[in-house]
């Protein structure tokens, strides 16, 4: 991907030279496009193989979604993370049946840890402190969300998503 992405910024600043940003920042934002798009694209693809597409892509779309509020944990490669969102967004709604019981205990669970430790943000990541409790709010209302929904597949993403935002290794203090 990034070699693909890497070929596609250079063909961009060639064409335009004055008017485009450098080489290293459009290969940058074309490898997160790219990388979003191979995730899309294989997820929809073994949905709709497997007669799941619906139960996939709001798997997909509801754990994105609360993951550009609440942050969490971010895997070392592009690679790394496009098999590991794709085999979540394909493997975890087959699970969705045994959990429809224990719906609220799971909305429960991901709400209690929205509350306490959204958002965690990616440490590249140039947001303002100043913002954090308006993403932590958003957070917290897209999961009291599921509470009326009552959908398993949301309550499932919610929780996988909520799972990464635990500080599972201590951050070191600036």
């Amino acid at each position: 991907m990034n070699t693909l992405s890497h070929k596609i910024a250079v063909a961009i600043k060639q064409a335009n030279p004055e008017e485009t940003y450098s080489v290293e920042i459009m290969q940058y934002s074309l490898g997160i496009i790219l990388n979003t798009l191979v995730i899309f694209i294989a997820t929809a693809v073994i949905g709709l193989l497997t007669g799941n597409f619906a139960e996939f892509m709001t798997f997909l779309l509801s754990c994105s979604i609360l993951r550009l509020t609440s942050g969490g944990f971010h895997l070392k490669t592009a690679k790394a993370c496009n098999i590991f969102s794709v085999l979540l967004c394909t493997l975890v709604p087959y699970i969705f049946s045994f959990f429809k019981m224990n719906l609220t205990l799971i909305n429960m669970a991901s709400l209690f840890i929205m509350l306490l430790f959204s958002p965690n943000p990616d440490k590249n990541a140039r947001m303002p402190e100043k913002i954090f409790p308006f993403l932590k709010l958003v957070s917290v209302l897209l999961v009291s969300l599921n509470f009326f929904i009552h959908s398993s597949v949301i309550g499932l993403a919610f929780i996988v998503q909520s799972l990464t935002v635990i500080p599972w290794i201590r951050r070191e203090k600036p």
